[in-house]
């Protein structure tokens, strides 16, 4: 007996082999989520993805990447502490440096040696007494910072005053010979070194190298990254996938807070180890400071790198942002020596807001509500950064 091929069994067949196999017919759409499997025996059933899934993977994507960039290691973490390590030894506490002095050989040399010898700065000067080209030669040469020349009981400084050493020499040697002759201070003073942690400079500096260290991360780390991205044409790739873009944005930037946890405390800790620094302020204000700080120079690194297609464009752009806050926003020395016309423009810079929130919380012991100021002033300029990137941002 023959089939049936009229159109209502092969409509039957149809539907019989539809219920067998159901997917069989019905193409799968990428943007459906992922269909349920039974669950066999000894097998996991498989979740389906979350909202944030593709901002957990790409996460996660970004933190594996670093440990495959040693330079990273280097720049982000030993690089701060050798910088660290230089100044505070270059600006450590020391006794007073010995001033070299030559006396002009002649008459009278003796009667200004035996002037110094009674003064209390006798330990702190160093004469030699040579002949008069001898002595401007090594005062040439700077061997000396001072020539003295004595004659007829009238005394005479040869030193040059574009030099610190031989204008401080000069004032030094002139007080202990004087003093030495008999010179009485019309007002009795005293003096008092500081020299305890808190006022040297190292504890001025430290706090200044992690607001440097937190910009720099931030800023080139994710600006290369988004750049060798675009060369590689990874970025294509990307825009490929259902992933949106403000997540893709998102995952750079919070990199940036596990890597800032690991630099603030390397740094700080470095600091109270080696130097017997002071943290008077609390270590979970520290860390929100760093993490406000981390947050606001990678919204402004994505803004830099939204659109650059080579690293020599997006290097260029990059030390244009941060060439004025390393000038102006107290790293190294407070911007209290800039005129106070622009002291406004100073306080108005991420880095500004952010060393002065490190210092007076590192150094004063000031709590995080003292810091609305400063922390706004960094909301502000990575979330608008954020939002200009967000539009801006290109994926090829």
């Amino acid at each position: 007996m023959g089939v049936d091929s009229s159109p209502p069994t092969l409509v039957r067949l149809r539907l019989l082999i539809a219920r067998l196999n159901p997917s069989e017919d019905k193409p799968m759409n990428i943007a459906q989520p992922t269909p349920q499997i039974a669950q066999a025996p000894g097998r996991l059933i498989p979740r389906p993805n979350g909202r944030w899934a593709g901002f957990q993977h790409l996460l996660m994507a970004r933190m594996k990447e670093l440990q495959r960039e040693p330079e990273v290691i280097f720049w982000v973490f030993v690089f701060p502490l050798l910088l660290a390590l230089g100044l505070g030894i270059a600006f450590r506490n020391k006794p007073s440096d010995v001033i070299s002095i030559a006396i002009v050989h002649g008459p009278g040399v003796q009667h200004a040696l035996d002037l110094i010898a009674r003064s209390s700065q006798k330990s702190t000067i160093r004469p030699a007494v040579l002949p008069r080209a001898e002595a401007a030669k090594g005062f040439r040469l700077g061997k000396y910072d001072l020539v003295v020349e004595v004659a007829n009981d009238k005394i005479n400084y040869l030193y040059d005053p574009a030099r610190p050493e031989s204008v401080f020499a000069k004032a030094q040697v002139d007080d202990a010979i004087e003093t030495g002759a008999g010179r009485q201070n019309p007002l009795p003073t005293s003096a008092t070194v500081l020299s305890e942690p808190g006022s040297r400079y190292i504890d001025f500096l430290i706090p200044g190298l992690i607001g440097m260290n937190v910009m720099n991360a931030a800023m080139w780390g994710i600006g290369f990254a988004i750049v060798e991205m675009r060369q590689r044409k990874l970025l294509k790739r990307f825009l490929a996938t259902p992933m949106r873009r403000s997540d893709f944005l998102a995952a750079l930037a919070s990199s940036r807070l596990l890597l800032m946890v690991a630099e603030v405390g390397l740094l700080l800790g470095f600091g109270v180890l080696v130097f017997h620094m002071r943290v008077l302020g609390s270590v979970v204000t520290i860390l929100l400071i760093g993490a406000a700080g981390a947050l606001g120079f990678a919204g402004i690194g994505l803004l830099t790198a939204s659109r650059a297609q080579k690293i020599e464009s997006v290097s260029g752009l990059i030390n244009v942002v941060m060439m004025p806050m390393w000038i102006f926003s107290g790293v190294f020395f407070s911007y209290e020596r800039f005129p106070a016309v622009i002291h406004p423009f100073i306080k108005a810079l991420p880095l500004t807001a952010l060393n002065d929130a490190l210092r007076a919380t590192i150094l004063e012991g000031s709590p995080f509500a003292a810091q609305g100021g400063r922390l706004a002033v960094l909301a502000l300029w990575g979330g608008i950064s954020f939002v200009l990137a967000l539009r801006w941002f290109r994926w090829t």
